[in-house]
């Protein structure tokens, strides 16, 4: 008993993720931390011939506040893609909360917390178990002489091959303390911004769309269990641009965020300052800046946010200063819901033709559109309506379609099919839009805003993202082709720089003599 106890002590400090799950496991791997404390075990008061009740329940307290630690650490990068600061993160965990608590069914979310908490019991009466035989056989010389030889030869061990030693806890917690350290202490001063007083000629007279889509990543193109399934669904949106008489080039760039935080890619090339971390957005936003937006505005183009969802507070809202602001609210969908933000991104742009294009007269639009249907977890997917008068419809769906796509529930333990569908879902509604407006002088912007988390994504995944510019404007591409872009839908590698530089490129672009 002994044994197993200091066995699960050691191996709840040295457990790895399996990859891409929340699951973790034991690969063999030995703790430091539990070699130095468990001898420290000696010191615990005795009662009544045994360990004090109080004292190990502390203990054990402290114990699981390692564990969570570790699970963080080898759990964060496997999910999303990047390490966990809790300085950054920690802020959204309530509107995250507020968002699942939205979309998930009131059962899940009683039967999720019990179980979390059951979860804890257990490991809590675990530890206390393990703890308290520890502390129990340091009274007696030959299980003390057992646990201080474990103790001394793991500690030999970890000078003298420490590649089969898990990262301590402590120093988890001591980068976390460096980064909140940092992170107060960091200077407020941001860079300059850069010029925004481009003429804008080469757009003059067309509807410039910014259309960020979600998790958009370089692994359409490159991942071999996504890209080839996206052949064909890109297919529909090339042929849509060809038939249209328009033409579209594309390129990589890299994204200074990955698996979420979509707000750091938007603000960085609209305001083309890179921003990477939840700290320099809000540093950022408590200056008045020019952007991208303002450079539209001056040039008589009316600024529309396109958000659908939007149903909060939206801080940068003020930070842009967009003529309008097209939220949840103001969209007012009826329709069946799909995914955390429930509003298909197909009814989205049908609705906002009918908020702004019935305007007489209109001036030119600039808007910047975050979507929302390839959200996470992707799935299910809306249905595509090729018949886009239904999408107001009380039932904009037939029954087959619909049934399928509620049928279509996210597998959380393989997303790549979801995200596929998700994407294709994208392509098709891009495609249909642009026929809808066959005549319409329209100049599109469509990126990724970063990859999907590294459940989608892969193990290593780059940060990159693709960007296509599509136009019946050809001093557009033409410009964009002389900068690195690529003819087409597919963009090559390496990528032409990161986020915050692409703003340039396409002002340039839309610029005479740019």
């Amino acid at each position: 008993m002994l044994a197993a106890a200091v066995a699960l002590l050691n191996a709840s400090l040295s457990f790895h993720n399996v990859w891409p799950t929340p699951a973790i496991a034991w690969t063999g791997e030995l703790s430091i931390e539990a070699a130095i404390i468990l001898p420290l075990l000696v010191f615990v008061p005795i009662c009544d011939g045994v360990p004090s009740r109080r004292w190990i329940g502390a203990l054990a307290a402290v114990w699981i506040v390692l564990v969570s630690g570790r699970y963080a650490d080898v759990t964060t990068p496997a999910l999303y893609g990047r390490d966990i600061n809790l300085y950054w993160d920690a802020r959204y965990m309530p509107d995250v909360a507020a968002m699942v608590a939205r979309a998930a069914p009131w059962w899940l979310l009683i039967t999720s917390a019990a179980a979390a908490a059951v979860v804890v019991s257990l490991l809590y009466l675990l530890f206390r178990w393990a703890l308290g035989r520890v502390a129990d056989g340091m009274n007696r010389p030959l299980e003390r002489l057992a646990v201080v030889s474990y103790a001394l030869v793991v500690i030999v061990l970890a000078v003298l091959r420490p590649a089969t030693f898990a990262t301590p806890v402590a120093a988890t917690y001591a980068r976390q303390a460096r980064l909140v350290a940092g992170a107060m202490l960091a200077s407020a001063k941001l860079p300059p911004s850069p010029a925004m007083n481009a003429d804008l000629a080469r757009v003059n007279g067309a509807d410039v769309f910014l259309i960020f889509i979600e998790s958009y990543g370089a692994i359409a193109y490159e991942k071999p269990d996504v890209a080839p399934r996206l052949v064909e669904p890109r297919g529909i949106l090339d042929a849509a641009i060809r038939d249209t008489g328009r033409g579209v080039v594309s390129a990589f760039v890299d994204s200074p965020t990955f698996g979420g935080s979509s707000w750091l890619a938007h603000i960085s090339l609209m305001s083309g300052i890179e921003v990477r971390d939840p700290d320099t957005n809000s540093r950022l936003m408590t200056e008045k800046r020019a952007t991208l937006v303002t450079n539209f505005r001056s040039r008589g183009f009316r600024t529309v946010a396109l958000m659908p969802g939007l149903r909060q507070r939206w801080p940068e809202g003020a930070f842009y200063d967009f003529d309008e602001i097209d939220g949840a609210a103001r969209l007012d969908y009826h329709g069946p819901e799909f995914g955390w933000f429930a509003i298909p991104d197909q009814f989205t742009v049908a609705k906002f033709d009918r908020l702004e294009l019935d305007r007489a007269p209109r001036p030119n639009l600039f808007v910047f559109y975050p979507t929302i249907s390839t959200h996470f977890p992707f799935s299910p997917t809306p249905p595509y309506q090729p018949d886009w008068s239904r999408v107001f419809d009380a039932h904009p769906y037939d029954a087959g379609p619909i049934v399928s796509a509620y049928a279509a529930q996210p597998d959380w333990v393989h997303f790549s099919p979801g995200y596929v569908d998700a994407v294709s879902y994208t392509y098709q509604t891009l495609a249909g839009y642009l026929r809808k407006h066959a005549a319409r002088d329209i100049v599109f912007v469509v990126l990724g805003d970063h990859q999907p988390a590294a459940a989608v994504a892969g193990e290593g995944a780059s940060w990159s993202v693709p960007v296509h510019v599509v136009t019946s404007r050809r001093a557009i591409l033409d410009a964009l082709a002389a900068k690195g872009f690529r003819p087409g839908l597919t963009p090559a590698r390496p990528a032409l720089g990161r986020m915050h530089e692409l703003l340039q490129m396409l002002r340039d672009a839309f610029s005479e003599g740019g």
